[in-house]
């Protein structure tokens, strides 16, 4: 009987991948959240519309109100939606992957390594070695030479936040800073991009000395060269997209566009963009339809693949953050179709505790 017994359970096990029941795993990280030791990582993942394509009628000096209340939580540190100087330098090495990307998401930093007289890698460790021993006072001088090494390092963000950090009158030459990188820090300061008008301006007004660039594009891969095809992907993406769900959200958008010159206008569009049901509206119009689309390909599910993968690796840039700085209050500036991934993904982790950005958008 004992055999017969064992038998009917081996049997059972086997045929378990045929039931119909997926597997989950028992071990929950989001569950085990301490307390820890000393002061907790809280992050606020603000969803943002994309400023670049802002209507005409955006002006920056509209961020304001929003400004104010994100400065009154608080945050020590803020992560803006940018490649690191770091991955663009490593994505240049590999032209055949990723010539596309690095046109279009990392910055020249030839004139500033000509100034400083540094690489990529070599100005990054310059940086990290002059904050570690930064002075409590600065001079004018030390903050325009750590903007020529950000510079220098693919970190243009935060290069712009040590020139608004400068009085006016010592926003020149100098120091490492040539006629032309300073005209890059001008050009950079009124760029409609909301990692300059909002995390660059927060961060100096906060004094805080840097922003942390953890966008990823290590899982990008360029399109066909076969006409047949890219004309095929195309196609397909295009019908995918087009479905009632990403109809509607164009109209919203539309709406809260139309609304701006309103005195909230922009406060009521970060409220709407960072509601709670956002991420699925998100997902149904996009990543939702991209796991069901059925060509031959499987191009739907590549793309899905792609984001699914660069929202963990932009996770995990955040969490290595955190983790160098224990009890850092960290807002995560995204665009907003990122906004449930990070927080779903961030929730997971053991040392990590979300903050509701209504609460802080009141």
């Amino acid at each position: 009987m004992r055999v017969v017994l064992a038998l009917g359970a081996c049997f059972l096990m086997m045929g378990s991948p045929l039931s119909g029941r997926d597997y989950h795993p028992r071990f929950r990280p989001e569950a085990l959240k301490g307390p820890p030791a000393g002061p907790a990582n809280q992050v606020l993942v603000l969803g943002s519309t994309h400023l670049s394509a802002a209507p005409s009628s955006f002006a920056p000096s509209m961020l304001e109100p929003l400004l104010v209340r994100l400065a009154a939580w608080r945050p020590t540190a803020i992560a803006t939606e940018d490649l690191s100087g770091l991955q663009c330098d490593a994505l240049r090495r590999y032209p055949s992957r990723y010539a596309q990307t690095v046109e279009d998401y990392c910055p020249d930093v030839t004139r500033a390594g000509l100034a400083t007289g540094l690489d990529v890698p070599a100005a990054n460790a310059e940086a990290e070695r002059l904050l570690a021993a930064w002075p409590a006072a600065p001079l004018a001088g030390d903050r325009r030479h750590l903007a020529a090494i950000f510079l220098a390092a693919g970190e243009r963000n935060s290069a712009l936040v040590q020139w608004l950090r400068l009085p006016a009158v010592e926003r020149g030459a100098g120091d490492g800073l040539t006629e032309e990188l300073v005209a890059m820090l001008i050009k950079l300061a009124t760029r409609r991009n909301e990692s300059s008008l909002i995390g660059a301006t927060l961060a100096a007004r906060l004094g805080l000395e840097r922003v942390w660039s953890v966008d990823d594009h290590s899982a990008d891969t360029p399109d066909s060269p076969d006409p047949t095809e890219h004309k095929a992907a195309t196609d397909a993406m295009t019908r995918m997209w087009d479905n009632p769900v990403t109809r509607a959200r164009q109209v919203e958008d539309a709406r809260l566009d139309a609304g701006l010159q309103k005195p909230d206008g922009i406060l009521t569009m970060y409220r709407a963009i960072n509601r709670p049901g956002i991420p699925m509206i998100a997902y149904r119009s996009d990543f939702g339809a991209a796991l069901t689309e059925r060509s031959s390909q499987h191009f739907g599910r590549q793309y899905l693949g792609f984001w699914e993968t660069r929202n963990l690796r932009m996770v995990a840039n955040i969490r290595d953050v955190l983790g160098r700085y224990p009890g850092t209050r960290m807002l995560a500036i995204v665009g907003a179709s990122h906004k449930g991934y990070y927080e779903a993904y961030l929730d997971q982790m053991h040392d990590v505790r979300l903050v509701d950005p209504l609460t802080v958008l009141k």
